[in-house]
């Protein structure tokens, strides 16, 4: 198992004197939030970019037709409001009145139907939402229709979902752009706007307070729902993948907040000086739940039976020991879980189902790859090394595919890096790839609507590409359940058929915590990390 030593407080006092400084620290009354996110977003496109920083950077610049409050509930957000007629069959939204982009136009039915478009050909949620639309038109510049070919009741479920892909609404203009090419610009009409002139890819993203921005009138702040009322005049995203370094920087008060410490660091927070000024705390209650995925279109594991190999050599508990360790915090003192399924195991759809599959045996695993052919077949494992969770994960499944006795060849880049290599459908000696290990939040498993990594639809699936009918005829069954009982039989039945056809290997879970200056107060509980409703104290 390789874990980071831990740093000892002279030590890294010593590191961050022999660094460049990040920011002079500020005081109290700054109008500016500096903060460090786990990875560089790259794309700035929340629609193409699946990766949670590019959801998270969109939440300031966008907003979206309804929020989720923190118990998961829809709540209008850009919409006042809407309508149903005709069994379910017409829905009519109303805008609420003063909404404007960045770039002064008002926001307008047409560009609400060309951002759902084009969000719906790539989000797995909108996919379903889509293969159900007649049409949509707009019938005024603050109303507009979807018609429905077929009843739909989890319509404002998938508007208001925080899972990426979401529905956020840009100009038309940018929406009309192909769902397969990337923005370059980031105009939206939420409470940020993107200052493009001082963004320096791979170090910095800048934000300034929208102040045409109108918060919902009324309602509660939670999560992504109610009034979004952003205090700070300027948000600063420093990417700073040294952790040594983003502790320094957080010590020292240059840095405001800090979204994934390492684990190797929570004990540093939490004694002594550091602790009166630096809180440690989890917002995502959800967890973060690992995967392997396997790309289904290139051997060895366009096999299934070397696909289940795997899941009987897991041990859950040795990746999230690596990615976590085993230091708890206060209020929650085992930050690890094991016993995990194909769903957030506190989410309706979880089951115990196929979980006898993870039998944590190195012997039985070889024997099955002996029996598959597989022994000694090539594998390009592709790690993010600037993502401490991913590189943990990567380098504890590197060793236990080696055992397995698979030749592993082992790609380290960046995390952007990854995310483009990994839509490459080549074959492996022509820049393809095997697997890569990578987590999703609790919430984006809660059921099949957001759950991109389970589904089995083939050239238009996740990449990994698994084809698996018979998990997208129980998704339906899903959609169309006639009650609580019918979908969980439905979920239940898809975790069966996944623990035979393995769309991907669950690795476990584990809960983030994210460590802050302790007078940066009004930090919302809840997925993703939000900027709105924080105050320096």
């Amino acid at each position: 198992m390789l874990r980071r030593d831990l740093l000892a407080g002279a030590a890294l006092a010593a590191t961050a004197a022999a660094l460049p400084r990040v920011a002079i620290a500020q005081p109290a009354a700054a109008r500016t939030l500096r903060y460090v996110p786990h990875a560089n977003p790259g794309n700035i496109d929340p629609f193409t970019n699946t990766a949670f920083v590019a959801r998270d950077h969109a939440f300031l610049v966008f907003d979206q037709l309804y929020g989720m409050n923190e118990r998961f509930e829809p709540q209008p957000q850009m919409a006042q409001g809407h309508v149903v007629e005709n069994d379910g069959l017409l829905w009519r939204f109303t805008l609420r009145e003063g909404l404007r982009f960045h770039d002064g136009t008002p926001v307008r039915g047409r560009d609400c139907i060309a951002s759902i478009r084009r969000w719906g050909r790539r989000d797995a949620f909108g996919q379903e939402l889509m293969a159900r639309v007649a049409d949509m038109t707009e019938e005024s510049d603050r109303v507009f229709a979807i018609r429905l070919n077929r009843a739909f009741p989890k319509m404002i479920e998938a508007m208001s979902k925080v899972t990426t892909s979401c529905l956020f609404i840009m100009p038309e203009r940018l929406a009309n752009v192909d769902p397969f090419q990337n923005i370059t610009e980031a105009v939206g009409s939420g409470p940020y706007r993107f200052v493009a002139g001082e963004w320096n890819p791979g170090s910095r993203l800048v934000y300034q307070r929208n102040p045409d921005y109108v918060p919902v009138p009324s309602g509660t702040t939670s999560m992504t729902a109610g009034p979004k009322v952003a205090h700070f005049d300027r948000v600063e995203w420093h990417i700073i993948a040294d952790p040594a370094t983003a502790a320094a920087a957080l010590q020292s008060g240059e840095i405001d907040w800090w979204e994934q410490p390492t684990a190797d660091l929570f004990p540093l927070f939490m004694r002594g000086a550091a602790a009166r000024n630096i809180g440690v705390d989890i917002i995502n209650n959800t967890g973060l739940i690992g995967i392997f995925r396997p790309n289904h279109l290139a051997a060895p594991f366009n096999n299934p039976a070397v696909r289940r190999a795997v899941l009987t050599a897991i041990n859950q508990m040795d990746f999230m020991t690596a990615v976590i360790g085993t230091t708890g915090i206060e209020g929650r003192a085992e930050l690890r879980r094991e016993g995990i399924g194909y769903f957030a195991p506190e989410s309706p759809s979880a089951s115990n189902v196929g979980l006898d599959r993870l039998r944590k045996s190195l012997d039985a695993a070889r024997a099955e790859v002996q029996a598959a052919g597989a022994m000694g077949s090539r594998l390009v494992l592709l790690n993010a090394t600037d993502l401490a969770s991913i590189n943990a994960a990567t380098l504890v499944g590197a060793d236990l595919f080696r055992r397995m006795g698979f030749n592993v060849d082992l790609v380290s880049t960046d995390w952007g890096t990854l995310v483009a290599r990994r839509a490459s459908r080549n074959p492996l000696d022509q820049g393809g790839w095997s697997g890569f290990f990578t987590f999703w939040s609790g919430v984006d498993h809660w059921n099949p609507a957001s759950h991109a990594s389970i589904r089995g639809h083939g050239e238009n699936a996740w990449p990994g590409w698994p084809t698996i009918p018979a998990i997208e005829a129980q998704r339906n069954a899903w959609f169309d359940a006639p009650n609580d009982a019918a979908a969980r039989a439905a979920t239940t039945e898809m975790q069966r058929i996944a623990f035979e056809e393995v769309p991907y290997v669950p690795t476990g879970m584990y809960y983030q915590p994210t460590a802050f200056r302790r007078n940066i107060t009004g930090m919302l509980k809840g997925q993703p990390p939000l900027f709105w409703n924080l105050r320096r104290a």
